[in-house]
Order: C-alpha cells, then sequence, then structure tokens
C-alpha cells in the first residue's frame, strides 16, 4: 500500500472532524487510491470473472464510511480499520447476494485471497473466509483484528502494530497464527476427494 507523510491522513481527519470540508475533500482524494488499489487486489483474484469493478466496491464503502466521518476516527490506521471492515463486509454482501441467486445444485462461489497483493495465492471462498473470520473473532478477537487491518486494510505491520496499539513484532505473530488457523479452518471446510 502507498504510504503517505506519517501524519497527513491523521491531520486532515481532525481538520473534518472540526468541519473543515476542503480537509475532508482532501482526505477522499488522497486515500481514493489506496482503497482503489486494496478493491483492485480483491477482485484480481476471482476465478468466477466477478462483475463488480475496483470503482463500485470504493464507491459503496465510501457511501458507508462518508456519514461517519465526523469523530469517528482519531487516525489513519482507526480509519483503514473501518474501511477494511467495510470492503469486507461488502463482498461477503456481494457473495451472498450471487449465491442466493444461483440457487440449487452446484453453487459457485465468489473468491478472495487470503493475501490479495500475492499474485500466487490461491483463492478462496469469501463466505468462508468470513465465516472462520467470524469464528476467529470470537476465540481469539486480536489476531481476527489483525487480520481484517492487513488483508482487508491494506495496512502494513508498522501500521497495523500503530492502530493496535501493540509492537510490531507482536502484530508479526499474530498474523503467522492467524494465518494459520484461518488455512486450518478452511481447509476443514473443503471436501474430500475420498
Amino acid at each position: 500500500m502507498k504510504s503517505h507523510k506519517p501524519g497527513v491522513v491523521t491531520q486532515l481527519l481532525r481538520a473534518a472532524d472540526h468541519g473543515d470540508a476542503a480537509a475532508q475533500d482532501e482526505f477522499w482524494s488522497l486515500i481514493y487510491a489506496e482503497l482503489h488499489s486494496l478493491a483492485r487486489g480483491y477482485l484480481a483474484h476471482d476465478r468466477n470473472g466477478q462483475d463488480r469493478s475496483p470503482t463500485s466496491i470504493v464507491s459503496e464503502a465510501y457511501v458507508r464510511l462518508a456519514p461517519s466521518l465526523k469523530g469517528q476516527w482519531s487516525h489513519r490506521g482507526h480509519f483503514f480499520s473501518a474501511a477494511a471492515n467495510a470492503m469486507r463486509r461488502i463482498l461477503v454482501d456481494y457473495a451472498r447476494t450471487n449465491r442466493s441467486i444461483k440457487r440449487g445444485g452446484d453453487v459457485s462461489h465468489q473468491t478472495l485471497t487470503v493475501e490479495p497483493a500475492s499474485a500466487d495465492g490461491d483463492p478462496i471462498d469469501v463466505l468462508a473466509l468470513d465465516e472462520a473470520l467470524a469464528h476467529l473473532e470470537q476465540v481469539h478477537p486480536n489476531h481476527a483484528k489483525v487480520v481484517e487491518l492487513r488483508y482487508f486494510g491494506g495496512l502494513t505491520i508498522e501500521e497495523t502494530a500503530e492502530a493496535l496499539d501493540v509492537c510490531p513484532r507482536t502484530v508479526t505473530l499474530r498474523c503467522k497464527f492467524a494465518r494459520l488457523w484461518l488455512a486450518r479452518a478452511l481447509s476443514a471446510d473443503e471436501p474430500s476427494d475420498g
């Protein structure tokens, strides 16, 4: 993810919180490319030829996030945490809608890689990932938050550490644990060949 000068996004958030419309416009302009890049990464690994565009996902995220800009986020990491959650919900909602349209028989699933930025990642079912993340949130909420920030929010290890107020090593360890936990949970959901 492209990183801006430290504090610029936070400064714009604070100014927007105090009613500065120009700061709010500049904030959205600044982060649009980052959100668009994240959405493009999610959609790039869709083997089913998803008909959504990165622009439509970012637009929908904007609609969900813009009304709550005032007073909601204290810094960049906090905002990207909310954006990650919104984009995750959008992708899951779309996958559910698509699944309900294709009722019966062999349902075609929307896919997303666990690491959207990786071109060689194996695609997985968005709904299965969401279900596994929901379970991870119940048993290890701090680990699930790391996954959401890193993979849906596109934050670096350092940005995730700042957002969660922990050290980068803690983020790295939680990320490794969560990756293994999710891989195990997702492989348990796959039908066996025998």
